[in-house]
């Protein structure tokens, strides 16, 4: 299939694409580049052999989808594109909303008049917000969210369910993501995150590169067995998989479905720190903190379902997400910056 990537020079992105390429697939990328690295692509290139279609537009660009769309041959479209940081959606709500909902908005409209209407959408375990019961299942109630950034992936949920709703032509597939980390094998593409990293696993691979002093944990008082908060990690190139996994749903004309991509297994902070150091031979010096507002206690998935129709099912372990996640850090101290 031809399939359009939006945000796919970002971390899960660019792994995505390369479970694509490898499946078969012929894949665009579309990317505004402003918390991501058009470099990736050439990595990407580098471990597939492949290279892509790759234009610099973003989503709220009428004029340049309506461009994209004219020019390429589209089937699906598998949406990343969002701004994603949940302290920074706390600060900056309208950036956000606009953003993330505008800009998918745009994205869909053009998408229909182009008779394209199979969308694999990017979500978030966050919709869940307290989560009525662990493990998740994907009949878990979704939950008020705790942050903006929460909020659109649950109001986009709605919005591509009601449009699937009253066109059935559509089809969607809505993937609630838990909490990937981890790298490609090669070392040559990994997470890249602007400034200060807003998630754990980068956030360790810098103090263990040495650009950052300390970790810091927020929280050490949450009901958990040893008071840090616990989260189900995923390795991004299992995660890029469920992805293409996903694509047999849009071949069956399935309409709408809904899946939880995790490895159904929670892993405190303090576990992450313990499992770095022991797959990597490390230290990682720690400070604890204050718990941020919009933090729950845990939060882990139950994801039988994705394994029954999809039949995906997470293969790589703790230990391989810290090994893989150290292998690109240590090689690219800065990320695509040389």
């Amino acid at each position: 299939m031809n399939i359009l990537v939006t945000g796919g020079c970002g971390f899960i992105g660019s792994h995505t694409v390369v479970e694509l390429e490898n499946a078969g697939h012929e894949v665009i990328v579309l990317d505004n580049l402003s918390n991501s690295s058009k470099k990736s692509l050439d990595r990407v290139a580098q471990i597939t052999g492949k290279t892509c279609k790759f234009y610099e537009a973003d989503i709220l660009d009428r004029d340049a989808l309506n461009k994209i769309f004219d020019t390429e041959k589209i089937d699906a479209v598998i949406h990343f594109a969002g701004l994603k940081a949940v302290g920074e959606s706390v600060r900056k709500p309208w950036e956000y909303y606009n953003n993330n909902i505008t800009g998918t908005l745009t994205l869909v409209d053009v998408m229909r008049q182009h008779g394209v209407k199979s969308i694999i959408f990017s979500s978030s375990a966050t919709v869940y917000g307290e989560p009525a019961f662990i493990p998740i299942t994907e009949e878990c109630p979704k939950a008020p969210c705790t942050n903006p950034y929460g909020w659109t992936k649950s109001m986009l949920e709605q919005i591509l369910m009601d449009i699937q709703k009253a066109d059935p032509e559509w089809n969607v597939v809505i993937l609630r993501y838990f909490n990937p980390i981890g790298a490609h094998k090669s070392g040559l593409i990994g997470e890249n995150p602007n400034g200060i990293p807003n998630n754990l696993m980068p956030y360790i691979t810098q103090v263990a590169v040495g650009k950052l002093k300390e970790l810091g944990i927020f929280g050490n008082d949450y009901d958990t067995p040893d008071g840090t908060g616990v989260r189900d990690y995923i390795h991004v190139v299992d995660l890029a998989d469920g992805h293409v996994k996903a694509l047999k749903m849009i071949e069956q004309n399935a309409g709408l479905k809904v899946y939880n991509l995790g490895t159904g297994k929670g892993y405190s902070v303090l576990d992450i720190v313990k499992n770095f150091e022991e797959a990597n031979g490390i230290k990682i010096p720690y400070v604890i903190k204050e718990r941020r507002a919009g933090d729950i206690a845990e939060n882990y998935s139950d994801a039988t379902k994705a394994k029954e129709e999809l039949g995906w099912v997470a293969q790589y372990d703790i230990k391989d997400m810290c090994a893989d996640s150290w292998n690109w850090q240590k090689n690219n101290p800065n990320g695509y910056d040389e």
